[in-house]
């Protein structure tokens, strides 16, 4: 990381990790004070059903002014959790990765050590994936097919463990809602010129809660959004003719603590 030492917005989209969340949550906060003194940490509960939402408020009632919660009051889907986490963000960086720690946030210091003037986004890739054989393999042909169709050159398309300008979202404007808003963003992102770079980083089994995007009942929905999505980028490069709006107006809060 520069000599300036830029401030961050780590967030993280929850639902249903109320057994992983904290410790995600105390690490980060750790991991950001060795680099930066200017940052702040940010959770989406995505309308969980377990108690998620109670262990939350007790971590800002306990970090108030290091912690900020944002509810949905309804499941949003992945994709409207990152929105909302987008939107949410006030520092220079943002980082991201999920709340069932199949990362670890420890490692958000080797994308900060790549951060320059000439990188604006720092996406991590899996070197191994620790998963059920089903879902490596659906993971793989995931993988090859939306690099292929969408044009993607990054390594890892769905690696959530990514460290970005927060100026990104002046020019890029996120719209799925689904768990397919990766493959949105990154090819936005990709398009519309922004210098990407990337870093190896662990991928660990999940050791509570389960999957809400690779299931079986959810590919068909995932195989339509991505071809809309590949009519809209590929075809029509729709985001090629319209102007973003600003990050903060994209979303609406339904409500902080």
């Amino acid at each position: 990381m520069s000599d300036t030492r830029p401030g961050i917005t780590a967030f993280f989209p929850a639902y249903n990790d109320a057994g992983t969340i904290p410790s995600m949550v105390i690490t980060v906060l750790l991991t950001l004070r060795e680099l930066t003194d200017d940052y702040e940490v940010v959770v989406i509960n995505d309308g969980s059903k377990d108690h998620t939402a109670q262990v939350l408020d007790e971590l800002a009632r306990i970090y108030p002014d290091e912690v900020r919660i944002v509810h949905h009051v309804k499941n949003r889907g992945y994709g409207g959790a990152l929105r909302s986490g987008f939107a949410n963000a006030t520092k220079e960086w943002i980082f991201y990765t999920d709340g069932d720690a199949q990362y670890d946030p420890r490692e958000l210091k080797l994308l900060a050590n790549l951060v320059s003037d000439q990188v604006d986004l720092i996406n991590g890739w899996k070197i191994e994936r620790h998963d059920p054989l089903h879902r490596i393999v659906i993971g793989r042909i995931y993988q090859y097919t939306v690099k292929a169709a969408f044009g993607l050159k990054l390594k890892d398309v769905d690696c959530d463990f990514r460290l970005m300008r927060r100026a990104i979202f002046e020019k890029v404007e996120l719209t799925q809602d689904s768990g397919v808003i990766c493959v949105e963003m990154m090819k936005k992102i990709q398009d519309a010129g922004f210098r990407l770079t990337e870093t190896p980083v662990h991928h660990f089994h999940r050791a509570y809660g389960k999957s809400q995007f690779f299931n079986y009942r959810r590919l068909a929905r995932v195989a339509r959004d991505l071809a809309k999505l590949w009519l809209r980028l590929v075809w029509r490069k729709e985001h090629l003719q319209d102007t973003a709006v600003p990050v903060s107006e994209q979303l609406p809060v339904s409500s902080k603590q």
